[in-house]
């Protein structure tokens, strides 16, 4: 028996701008989406184009409130070639929301709040 990773799930309160900013942020493409007839809620996947892996937003139409992410401790993480490039470009973005400059990682916080790790490819 072997598993393997398919997706990672967040829910996000404003969907369009969750997805302007894995864009802008990650690169990130959508790669599907599903409506629900009913319009109760959307889900769209978002992939690197590389892996097979997904990011799934969940939105759900009556949800108002912010989410309670708890003490933030769970995260994604990401890989990147140019991390210094991808520092800047994140730092003019305003979304490094923490640094270990001894680890030589960062966070980045979305617009729901929640972090994603930014590694350079050298700690993998």
């Amino acid at each position: 028996m072997k598993f393997t990773f398919n997706h990672n799930n967040i829910n996000v309160l404003d969907l369009e701008k969750s997805l302007k900013f894995y864009k802008e942020a990650l690169g990130l493409e959508e790669a599907k989406r599903h409506n629900h007839p009913d319009g109760d809620f959307i889900l769209v996947y978002l992939q690197d184009g590389v892996t097979e892996h997904s990011l799934e937003l969940t939105w759900l139409r009556d949800r108002k409130e912010p989410y309670n992410l708890g003490d933030n401790e769970i995260h994604l993480a990401i890989v990147v070639d140019d991390f210094d490039t991808a520092y800047e470009h994140h730092k003019n973005m305003g979304c490094i929301c923490y640094e270990n400059k001894e680890m030589g990682i960062y966070f980045i916080a979305d617009p729901d709040g929640y972090w994603t790790e930014i590694l350079p490819h050298k700690v993998l």
